[in-house]
């Protein structure tokens, strides 16, 4: 019985190595909205804070551009976070 013994390991080792073997997901660096994300070239422009009315108050919105690392080819990722904070109505 040293076979039933050792078969939960070596059904495992065989998953592990079934596991790493398989193809990975390629990334996919594009995006089909670019005032969300942009690959390469120059950090684009941050827009201005703007306040906008919604009604019985208003929201103040900050659009920011910042790097998220780099795709395999050393292209720059851009992408934008935007901020918004509820203030008073002027």
């Amino acid at each position: 019985m040293p076979l039933c013994r050792c078969l939960p390991a070596l059904l495992l080792l065989t998953v592990l190595v079934a596991g790493c073997a398989s193809s990975t997901i390629a990334p996919r660096y594009t995006s089909d909205n670019p005032d969300v994300m942009r690959i390469g070239g120059e950090r684009p422009a941050n827009r201005d804070t703007s306040v906008e009315s919604a009604g019985s108050f208003c929201l103040e919105t900050a659009e920011r551009w910042n790097e998220h690392g780099r795709t395999p080819d050393g292209q720059t990722l851009w992408a934008k976070d935007i901020m918004r904070k509820v203030v008073s109505c002027q």
